[in-house]
């Protein structure tokens, strides 16, 4: 006698379980396609960044000797001696006014320039937009020695207001940090104008409209309106001027004549003159803890502006 066998049905699949399954697969391969695609930036920035960095930090722990010999060591003799030396003080103090003074000065003298490209609708807005950052065509070498012919004793301005009878002995323009803070702002405006045109993108003409047809006069208008709207590229286009001006060098060695002694002139001193490699990367990495607490202040003012 045979058992009649009952055929049995194929399992059915759920559609909800093979979407899902589906949905997996995709992330993993969209995960992978994406690694592979950081992949080289990543190691771009390992080798360009993260490996100087990191060896910079270590060169810092290190002593350095008057004949240019670096002892490997691990010692904070290079970080003592500039957080407790009055000099060095004085040296990060003038770096920090300097950047502050050139950021406000760059953001107030950009923000009309910023503001009117940023409203423009004339077809010339892009030619507009070019002009102002024509000047970075140019090195900052070359316009650094334009404003010391301008700014010299005998250069533009001196000469200009001799022949006018307003002045009886020229100007000192140059060797100080007045020069040197006025050759920044210069050199820095096309970067601000930039940032502030990004960053005006909550602006709008017609919250503006509203705010007049509702009796607000212009003054307000901008106090109450355009300012807090703007608000945003001011602080980046801060942000931004502050941590090339404390960075740089070459404006503040021939502006400054050797008489401007900021950050990173001191530790051109160290590198090459000195060759104390040890102290000119503490220094360096007191810069870039410089850098790091102007952020975290920028970030905070961001996130309170937003909120």
């Amino acid at each position: 006698m045979t058992l009649l066998q009952t055929p049995v049905a194929p399992e059915k699949r759920s559609p909800v379980r093979d979407e899902g399954k589906l949905e997996r697969a995709t992330a993993r391969r969209n995960r992978r396609t994406y690694l592979a695609l950081l992949l080289p930036g990543l190691l771009g920035l390992l080798v360009s960044f993260v490996f100087p960095l990191a060896y910079m930090v270590r060169m810092s722990f290190n002593q350095g000797s008057p004949d240019g010999v670096i002892v490997e060591t691990f010692t904070l003799d290079t970080y003592i001696q500039p957080l407790t030396d009055p000099y060095y003080w004085r040296v990060t103090l003038d770096t920090f006014q300097m950047g502050v003074t050139v950021g406000i000065l760059c953001v107030l003298v950009s923000y009309p320039v910023a503001l009117f490209l940023a409203r423009s609708t004339s077809k010339w807005r892009g030619l507009l937009i070019a002009i102002a950052i024509a000047p970075l065509l140019t090195s900052a070498v070359v316009r650094t020695y334009g404003w010391m012919v301008i700014l010299g004793t005998n250069g533009l301005i001196n000469s200009s207001l001799d022949g006018l009878g307003l002045i009886d002995t020229p100007l000192k323009l140059t060797n100080n940090m007045t020069g040197v803070t006025i050759g920044l702002v210069e050199i820095f405006m096309p970067y601000a104008i930039l940032a502030m045109i990004s960053g005006f993108g909550r602006l709008s003409s017609q919250l503006e409209e509203a705010a007049g047809s509702l009796g607000a006069s212009k003054f307000k208008v901008f106090t109450r309106v355009t300012l807090p709207l703007c608000l945003p590229g001011l602080l980046t286009a801060f942000l931004l001027v502050f941590v090339l001006s404390i960075s740089t060098f070459i404006t503040p060695r021939l502006l400054g004549g050797g008489s401007v002694q900021v950050l990173a002139t001191e530790i051109y001193d160290q590198t090459t003159g000195l060759l104390n490699w040890p102290f000119a990367a503490a220094l360096s990495v007191i810069l870039l803890v410089l850098f790091g607490l102007i952020i975290a202040v920028y970030q905070r003012l961001t996130k309170k502006i937003g909120g």
